[in-house]
């Protein structure tokens, strides 16, 4: 019931209408929430995500501290803040939480990042770049893979021995050997393209994988791979396109290459 009371005291104030009825619905989630773990220095992921993530889709993303320089010793110190900074994400429902660093999740382990979100988010799914990137690999049915990387060589050779202890082979790499993460969010999507048709172009491998959540694939994907004839997907795209499918995204979403044309059946082995 709406309540209108005189504005007596209050110099300019007519009414003051109290009480308004209003209706209420599911919000900007309607379909799912997606939560995000973003990188203090990363400058791409959100711009991505937000080109991939569907409409009636809420994402919401937080910040973790993260130095500029991308060693094993500096991804291996961010987990500690990893509980902190999935607190800050709003008090809403949510379907699933990725983490948005692949050589982070390498380094700290997919199953310790999983466990310091759900000390903050019990039973939430999580996911995170290398989590998806395998899921993608089985969901595009490819297991020979060449690996793009701007990373320097001890993490690329770490983050190939991870995929290949996964049942991935990566007969073909290539890396940009670019350590500070703000240079690597500049790096020119037609170097990317070019580097991608490069590693890709090896008939060792069936599909490219693009690793770093600071590279900018998502928007190019369909592009190279009508001129590569071979899938390609990346940290951002795979890592988006899981969370799609583990908050039980269905439908095809074309434009976005051969992976997104691939959302399988929520309870198949991934």
């Amino acid at each position: 019931m709406t309540i209108v009371t005189q504005a007596a005291g209050r110099a300019g104030l007519i009414a003051n209408i109290e009480d308004i009825p209003f209706e209420m619905d599911s919000g900007v989630g309607s379909a799912a929430n997606l939560g995000l773990v973003v990188l203090r220095t990363d400058q791409t992921i959100e711009d991505e995500f937000r080109f991939v993530v569907p409409d009636r889709m809420a994402l919401y993303e937080v910040r973790l501290p993260s130095p500029v320089e991308i060693t094993p010793e500096n991804l291996s110190g961010m987990e500690a803040d990893i509980p902190a900074a999935v607190a800050l994400l709003p008090d809403v429902r949510f379907d699933v939480i990725g983490f948005g660093c692949t050589s982070g999740a390498l380094v700290i382990g997919e199953a310790n990042v999983a466990r310091r979100v759900n000390e903050v988010k019990p039973e939430t799914a999580v996911t995170d770049p290398i989590t998806a990137a395998i899921a993608a690999f089985r969901a595009l049915g490819v297991t020979r893979i060449g690996l793009l990387t701007p990373y320097i060589e001890s993490v690329n050779h770490a983050l190939r021995e991870a995929f290949i202890a996964r049942g991935v082979e990566i007969p073909v790499m290539g890396s940009f050997n670019e350590p500070d993460d703000n240079r690597v969010a500049r790096i020119a999507p037609e170097a990317i393209e070019r580097a991608v048709l490069e590693v890709g172009a090896s008939d060792e491998c069936d599909a490219v994988f693009v690793s770093c959540t600071s590279l900018r694939v998502a928007r190019i994907v369909a592009r190279i791979e009508d001129k590569l004839g071979k899938p390609v997907t990346s940290s951002n795209h795979a890592l988006a396109w899981h969370m799609l499918f583990l908050a039980g995204h269905v439908e095809a979403i074309q434009g976005l290459g051969k992976l997104y044309t691939r959302f399988l059946n929520k309870n198949a082995d991934m």
